[in-house]
């Protein structure tokens, strides 16, 4: 059985992974100024945010159109037998819905979707982990299985540098952003639910970026992490925190990833996150 595997532009997977794992993407759109862009290939990450930084309006965005999935599954049913469908929460998008809604509409192939609960290179992590498998001749079974598995020691927080970004983005209430905002906090946050919500409350960026290096720390003890660093437009900042990390925590695998134009919308500039899940490897 030849199984395809799904994901969203949110995953923000390299060119290289996907091309190697032959990992299959629909794009979300970032509409400023009345111009849309499917991003990551209208409009790189960097490009974006020099077009958003000021006190412009919020950059729109939506999910991919189920024509689209119904398009790319189509295409794909010729030379597979099963799909999986990889998205980013649904707690925060309709885009998981959307491709539920097509797979019942294609037919002449057996379409598994998962919502990933939370989004960016942490959804990567089960796209990954299924294409690899996918490759190695897993039964579309056994990889829904393992991503089930995956989802128990899966970990996300990061930090904003301006709550408003979540507020008026609808991704966080009003009541939480204007206390963070009096209070000059930099809240660690994470998906609980499936939604965006506050962790914990720290005073300063540099505090909440140690504080969530401590919680890496704490699972690192137990076991073989993949741990993926995350930044809004600061390179500089996340190869820094990467080698800082990777010298603390030796059994810790760290990649470096970014919030692309739909994700960094909500999030704003400077925006830092951490997520890891247990380090399993499957060979072909």
């Amino acid at each position: 059985m030849k199984t395809a595997i799904v994901t969203d532009s949110t995953a923000y997977l390299p060119s290289n992974i996907m091309e190697k794992l032959d990992i299959h993407v629909i794009p979300l759109t970032v509409t400023i100024d009345g111009q849309a862009y499917e991003e990551e290939i209208d409009l790189t990450s960097s490009d974006f945010y020099d077009k958003v930084r000021g006190e412009g309006p919020l950059p729109k965005t939506s999910q991919p159109p189920v024509g689209k999935f119904v398009e790319l599954f189509e295409s794909l049913k010729v030379d597979h037998d099963a799909i999986i469908s990889i998205h980013l929460s649904s707690g925060i998008s309709g885009t998981y819905a959307g491709a539920v809604q097509a797979g019942e509409m294609t037919e002449g192939v057996d379409v598994h979707t998962f919502d990933s609960e939370l989004s960016c290179y942490m959804q990567g992590f089960y796209v990954i982990r299924a294409a690899e498998m996918a490759k190695a001749g897993a039964t579309p079974d056994e990889i829904m299985a393992e991503l089930a598995e995956m989802k128990k020691t899966m970990r996300a927080y990061f930090m904003v540098d301006d709550l408003a970004h979540l507020q008026r983005g609808g991704r966080l209430s009003g009541a939480q952003a204007l206390i963070g905002g009096l209070l000059q906090v930099k809240p660690i946050l994470h998906f609980e639910d499936k939604v965006i919500v506050p962790f914990e409350k720290i005073r300063t960026r540099k505090k909440a970026m140690k504080r969530i290096a401590d919680l890496l720390a704490e699972d690192a003890d137990k076991m073989p992490l993949e741990a993926a660093i995350i930044h809004a437009n600061q390179p500089e900042e996340a190869e820094s925190w990467k080698n800082e990390l990777a010298e603390r925590m030796p059994n810790v695998h760290f990649t470096i990833s970014h919030f692309g134009p739909v994700i960094g919308t909500h999030l704003g500039e400077g925006s830092m996150g951490l997520g890891w899940v247990k380090r399993k490897t499957f060979k072909n």
